[in-house]
């Protein structure tokens, strides 16, 4: 009995130690094993995408493979719940994005508390979004859409990806914001608002411009407005949507994020590879092609931003009475 009591006595001083005398070691020999980068969406979806690109560069940089694992459903909750019930090791990552921040005020019951669940590793990108129109439509630019919206309320049918998906409450803010009511008709998924704007069942979406992208080059859409704060290299003649309704911004992003006590060493060592990968000119335009830019900075920054668009789209949702479905 004394031995094992010696024994016990022994490995907790060595436990209590270890943080303190190993940390820098334990960061040192990351990654040891794969990695899963869960994705809360569909093989081929622009966050799946996103998180291929970072996982091959991580792959590269590490030395061990950074495998991308599909858990969709639930708007990214599925995925989510993954990761934050996987142990703190570095070894289960999550693609952030948009849909986190948007989810923590739709959804009234959930099993976890993304802001406290989930750590902030770094910041990948900005996606761009787009507000498009039927080539038919009777407004060239946003004023004009403004003062139609506001002449024929409720007449103008606005399609989206999905109930609380970004580009849902992307324009849901722009009738916040500018003061007009227009009729939300959802779907389940980009393609299928394409198909029906294209074919002028409904008269505006605000959508990816990854994938509006193609239909506007070649006339099947009308570019009104970027709903970001900057033009796109990919359309430099299209204003923003804030160039006439002041203050307006949303857009899509992405990153990486951890279970909540992942270790910091951990955490600031995935940092400096996934900030590398967005100073590097190749893979920068990986995603700079598709519109998107990039958001680089510190675990805390990309905290910090995480958190102003939860507050942003928590009043956006609470205007509009959004529910989920």
């Amino acid at each position: 009995m004394k031995v094992f009591r010696r024994q016990f006595l022994h490995l907790a001083v060595g436990a209590a130690a270890l943080p303190a005398m190993s940390r820098f070691a334990w960061a040192q020999a990351y990654p040891s094993r794969p990695v899963r980068v869960i994705v809360g969406f569909t093989p081929g979806s622009a966050p799946d995408i996103v998180a291929r690109l970072m996982g091959q560069w991580l792959s590269e940089r590490l030395g061990q493979q950074f495998l991308v694992e599909n858990r969709p459903g639930a708007g990214g909750n599925i995925g989510t719940e993954v990761v934050v019930r996987a142990p703190a090791d570095g070894y289960t990552l999550l693609l952030v994005g948009a849909p986190n921040a948007i989810n923590t005020t739709l959804y009234d019951k959930l099993s976890f508390n993304f802001l406290r669940d989930i750590a902030p590793v770094a910041g990948i990108e900005r996606s761009r979004i787009v507000m498009v129109v039927h080539p038919s439509f009777p407004a060239r630019t946003v004023a004009e859409f403004i003062a139609y919206a506001k002449a024929n309320p409720r007449k103008v049918a606005m399609a989206s990806p999905g109930i609380g998906s970004t580009p849902h409450v992307a324009g849901e803010l722009f009738k916040m914001m500018a003061g007009i009511d227009m009729i939300h008709v959802p779907y389940r998924g980009g393609g299928q608002v394409m198909t029906d704007l294209i074919a002028g069942q409904v008269q505006v979406s605000f959508i990816g411009l990854t994938v509006a992208i193609e239909h506007i080059k070649t006339g099947k859409l009308r570019a009104l407005a970027v709903t970001a704060a900057t033009r796109s290299d990919v359309l430099p003649d299209i204003p923003t949507a804030g160039d006439f309704v002041p203050g307006y911004e949303a857009s899509a992003f992405w990153g990486i994020g951890a279970p909540r006590n992942t270790p910091a060493d951990i955490i600031d060592k995935l940092n400096k590879e996934i900030n590398a990968g967005l100073s590097d000119p190749e893979f920068r335009r990986g995603l700079t092609d598709g519109g998107g830019t990039v958001l680089a900075g510190s675990p805390a920054d990309f905290g910090k931003f995480i958190g102003g668009e939860t507050e942003k789209w928590a009043k956006v949702i609470k205007f509009a009475g959004v529910r989920p479905e």
